[in-house]
């Protein structure tokens, strides 16, 4: 098992990011964290600050735990500000934000008005993904990463619909109109907008009543909430954007239907976004290399070439709920329009 201790390497890979998201000497930096946070990851994040010469505050919450659910993971929200108003104010008016809460902010209820500033500050936020920095340092953000998500962001956001297929019988079809697109490269320079790091793919949130098909979860796709491989495949159908039925026999499928099923509601079978990786020096084998608790997943959420699904809250569609699930699945085919934008799991530039 990987220490979690501050080493030089970690500490240039915080650096890099934060000189990439143009932090300056004199700026306001908050390092958001919570008590479940990964001390290693503050205490990096607070010295890479101070290398640069910024004004830095350390803001910890208590860490939110919920009776009478299921576990929840992968949710991209943290419920750690509790729409308190105090904490709000306090990273509006910062410069950049350092989240390291366990989930992030990219889904919370609070990002709209911390995004917005208070009229005289408008921040940036930088989320740091809940991994080893071991990981992180890997993956650090790059020219050509960037380049290549924002190419890949004008033809999303220019098409009307996505079809994606598969070997093992993945058929689904995605319409894109009235769909919130946008992209991730692990770096930003301006106000009012979030990146996590690592980074490297694009994602839609489609409208509702915009996914129908057959999703095939095939030999070594990931199931990421469960941090495992899938080694049986299972078969979804997917109407007007519920998965409507669940096929297969093994552990897999067993675990699919549970989880689901656990949650007690219909939002938590519906789709939340649809995608798809771009960056070369992500790789689907790495989970493979880590213990699950230094292990978050991003790394597979973005790895070139794999397509993303996954199911849970879509504020585009009017959706609620804490469930969720992310499936990355390599050798597909997915097509924006008429373009065909990764072939066989292999992305077309």
């Amino acid at each position: 098992m990987l220490q979690e201790r501050v080493e030089p390497a970690w500490l240039d890979a915080f650096e890099t990011v934060l000189r990439r998201c143009a932090l300056q000497p004199g700026d306001t930096v908050a390092i958001l964290g919570e008590t479940q946070s990964r001390p290693v990851l503050m205490e990096l994040a607070r010295l890479a600050v101070a290398r640069i010469g910024a004004d830095a505050f350390t803001l910890t919450l208590p860490s939110v735990f919920v009776r009478g659910e299921p576990v929840t993971r992968s949710t991209g929200a943290t419920p750690a500000i509790q729409q308190l108003g105090p904490v709000i104010a306090a990273l509006q008016a910062c410069t950049l934000v350092v989240d390291i809460t366990v989930e992030g902010l990219m889904h919370a209820p609070e990002l709209p008005a911390i995004l917005q500033g208070n009229g005289t500050t408008q921040p940036r936020i930088v989320y740091v993904s809940n991994e080893h920095p071991e990981a992180l340092a890997r993956l650090l953000p790059d020219d050509a990463t960037e380049a290549r998500v924002k190419n890949h962001v004008k033809r999303l956001r220019g098409a009307q619909a996505m079809r994606v297929t598969s070997p093992a019988g993945t058929d689904l079809s995605i319409a894109l109109q009235g769909a919130v697109a946008g992209g991730n490269w692990g770096s930003t320079t301006r106000p009012g907008t979030l990146t996590h790091w690592p980074g490297g793919l694009v994602l839609a949130f489609p409208a509702a009543g915009s996914v129908n098909g057959t999703l095939v979860l095939a030999e070594g796709d990931v199931n990421l909430t469960f941090k495992r491989y899938i080694e049986r495949s299972i078969t979804l159908t997917i109407e007007n954007d519920y998965v409507t039925r669940i096929e297969g026999t093994g552990v897999d499928a067993e675990l699919l239907r549970s989880y689901f099923e656990a949650w007690q509601e219909k939002e938590a079978y519906a789709v939340s976004h649809v995608g798809y990786g771009l960056n070369d020096a992500a790789r689907w084998d790495s989970m493979a290399l880590y213990d699950k608790r230094d292990f978050n997943g991003t790394e597979l959420r973005a790895f070139a070439g794999n397509f993303l699904y996954s199911t849970g809250a879509n504020e585009t569609a009017g959706r609620y709920t804490r469930g969720h699930f992310d499936w990355p699945m390599r050798k597909c085919t997915v097509v924006l329009d008429d373009s065909v934008v990764v072939s066989a799991g292999k992305v077309n530039d």
